[in-house]
């Protein structure tokens, strides 16, 4: 299938995403992760190069798109982002939860949430709001609504996109790509 024949982006980026990047920005990319998932933690150097290279021109936004069945950690990891991001420290637990996807037990989520620093009181609290359980399920919600089924999903420019997630291809895809 073509990118052109793949869903639009329905439910555009707005300010309860967490974006590096202005919502308004000239181009948008949009991930749907996981992070346990060996392919997202792959995409993700090109991620950083794409933000890198294109400043704030582009908004790269991410979104949960935990997958239990196969990864049965990555909702409790997506949920310490979460807690984190209560914090305002969502992009650092990101980075660290794709550093260590290899071990996200309970023990590690709260040492590496201990690393960031975080308040630790304030952070099992905010777990235990329920709170980040119902922001990731959110997430899930809209991914599945626009056909998302497995991780990295990336839309550019508002348009689901099947291909490569190497740099000069999404760099290509992001510039001369139409905006949402």
């Amino acid at each position: 299938m073509v990118d052109d024949q793949l869903p639009d982006l329905v439910l555009p980026l707005e300010g309860r995403d967490h974006c590096l990047g202005p919502l308004g920005a000239r181009y948008s990319l949009l991930e749907y992760g996981d992070y346990e998932c060996p392919h997202c933690a792959d995409a993700q150097p090109t991620v950083k190069e794409l933000v890198r290279e294109l400043g704030d021109d582009l908004c790269f936004a991410f979104r949960h798109f935990p997958q239990p069945k196969i990864h049965p950690r990555s909702a409790p990891a997506a949920q310490a982002a979460e807690a984190a991001d209560e914090q305002g420290k969502f992009w650092l637990m990101h980075e660290r939860l794709f550093a260590n996807r290899t071990d996200l037990s309970d023990a590690e989520l709260r040492t590496l949430a201990r690393g960031l620093p975080l308040d630790m009181a304030t952070f099992d609290r905010d777990v235990r709001s329920g709170a980040p359980a119902r922001r990731v399920a959110a997430d899930v919600e809209s991914g599945t609504s626009l056909g998302v089924v497995a991780t990295p999903t990336f839309f550019v420019n508002g348009r689901m996109h099947a291909g490569s997630h190497e740099f000069l291809p999404l760099l290509d895809l992001l510039r001369r790509g139409r905006t949402p």
